[in-house]
């Protein structure tokens, strides 16, 4: 394979790669050399790259498991995952803080998931890969990821409405 052929592959999904790097490994920098670890490794391996039905899973789960084996090197359990993906032109100013309020709780709520159910909604909800992709990725089946991606949205839910409905009789 060579140097173009590599890139234009690798262009169409390296900011997802730097995106789940970047919710599993908090800091700008760790996330991308996670990223740069990860194409380094594609390329020093490009011959067997035909070899791969979906290049870009493979790359997820090689990314996937790099950002692990990193907070275990460091013993660290400060996974956050915040994404911040809405915007309305014509909200009011008071639906727009209510939205990034939202936001916010939704990041925090999901820092209490468990680290499995968090890594399913951020792959689903947020990268939007379809749940075979996510099994694949995760080494589970397709059942187990519905499951999980279920119970955590649910828990998020419950959790948005305990706080939307504090203090409402």
């Amino acid at each position: 394979m060579k140097e173009n052929a590599f890139i234009a592959l690798t262009n169409g999904f390296k900011d997802k790669l730097f995106r789940l790097a970047r919710r599993l490994l908090v800091s700008n920098e760790e996330a991308e050399d996670a990223t740069q670890e990860v194409l380094l490794k594609l390329w020093k391996n490009k011959l067997k790259i035909a070899e791969y039905k979906n290049v870009e899973a493979f790359a997820m789960t090689m990314t996937k498991n790099y950002c692990f084996d990193k907070l275990k090197a460091k013993h660290s359990d400060n996974l956050s995952i915040v994404h911040s993906n809405y915007k309305d032109e014509h909200a009011s100013l008071d639906r727009e803080l209510e939205a990034k309020d939202s936001v916010a709780w939704v990041g925090k709520i999901m820092d209490g998931l468990p680290e499995q159910q968090r890594m399913i909604i951020q792959l689903r909800d947020i990268e939007q890969y379809n749940n075979a992709e996510i099994a694949d990725m995760l080494e589970m089946n397709e059942t187990a990821v519905r499951v999980a991606l279920s119970r955590g949205r649910k828990i998020i839910r419950q959790e948005l409405l305990k706080k939307h409905n504090y203090g409402v009789v």
